[in-house]
């Protein structure tokens, strides 16, 4: 009969084994590089969350759509292949059109308004959300957007055919209503969009223009002021179940500070970009009083539209901002 030998080694051994075993990794995808604010963020939230638990939960951020597609991230998140991830929230419009409420030129025009707009829609978000077993972490806004051309934009008839780089659907619909040609194109497939002659124009921030260096095919950044549009950070809702308490909450306060940091990162990062923009030659101007007419008149088409599509809960939540905005 052979006894067992014990030693502290071997229990240091299994400890470690145990805790390693029970240490939960998530997987998170962004659309974005590396260079964008809303990459830079995630990622210190993933850094905040290892640090947080002492690594019970670590979060592995793959930037770039360097591991799903953007038109992926939720199914994918909603199937469990991955946990977590990061879209623009106004890609998700086809889902319910409270998703493109950010993007409706003349609801919110500045970062207070943005803030407010998310804090006021949220709830319904997050119901929406839930019925797929999903769960919105925070949202950060790009900064306010605007028209980048190769010439300087002075007349309503430059858009007929000008085939323009449109993000979402809401956005290739405002371009159709200008009389221009929208064309989808994911951020990192910019500059080859433009160099193949793809596309003559894109709607985007000033964070953009910057990150994908516009100034080696545009020269002109028209600071129209369009809308502020939302990135937003979600995970699977049974991921975040398997967690114990302690975990979850540090997720959550996580999520809170990244938030929190993300606004201001946004405020910060497009000042930046602005003076990137102008030192590398871009000229940087608001649209004269013929192109603020057309993007007043598309604007206003835009949103007829949306009140068309638009069921009654989302048009109660956005009565309820504008009414709590004029107060």
């Amino acid at each position: 009969m052979h006894k067992t030998i014990t030693t502290p080694v071997l229990l240091a051994a299994a400890f470690s084994f145990a805790a390693s075993a029970q240490a939960a990794q998530w997987t998170m995808a962004t659309p974005y590089g590396d260079a964008s604010f809303h990459t830079k963020n995630t990622k210190q939230f993933a850094e905040d969350v290892a640090e947080a638990t002492d690594g019970e939960l670590t979060i592995n951020v793959h930037s770039g759509g360097s591991l799903v597609a953007h038109g992926e991230i939720k199914p994918s998140v909603r199937r469990g292949t991955i946990e977590a991830g990061e879209v623009f929230l106004s890609i998700l419009s086809n889902d319910d059109p409270i998703f493109e409420v950010d993007t409706l030129p003349g609801v919110a025009g500045s970062y207070d308004d943005a803030f407010a707009l998310w804090e006021t829609t949220k709830p319904l978000i997050t119901e929406i959300f839930a019925v797929e077993g999903l769960m919105p972490l925070y949202a950060v806004a790009w900064p306010s957007q605007g028209i980048y051309t190769d010439f300087e934009l002075n007349t309503e008839e430059q858009f007929e055919g000008l085939r323009v780089r449109a993000p979402n659907i809401n956005t290739q619909r405002f371009v159709n209503y200008l009389g221009g040609n929208p064309t989808e194109t994911e951020e990192s497939d910019i500059p080859t969009a433009f160099s193949t002659g793809r596309v003559d124009a894109m709607i985007t921030s000033t964070s953009t223009g910057n990150s994908m260096t516009a100034w080696d095919y545009v020269s002109h950044y028209t600071d129209a002021n369009l809308w502020l549009p939302k990135n937003i950070v979600f995970i699977n809702q049974r991921a975040f179940d398997r967690l114990d308490e302690a975990t979850q909450e540090a997720v959550l306060e996580a999520a809170a500070r990244a938030e929190e940091r993300g606004w201001q990162m946004s405020r910060d990062d497009n000042e930046a970009s602005t003076q990137a923009l102008q030192e590398n030659g871009i000229t940087v101007a608001p649209p004269n009083d013929e192109v603020a007419t057309a993007l007043q008149a598309a604007g206003d088409r835009l949103f007829g539209d949306w009140e068309e599509r638009a069921d009654d809960a989302a048009k109660q939540v956005l009565e309820e901002y504008r009414n709590q905005r004029d107060e």
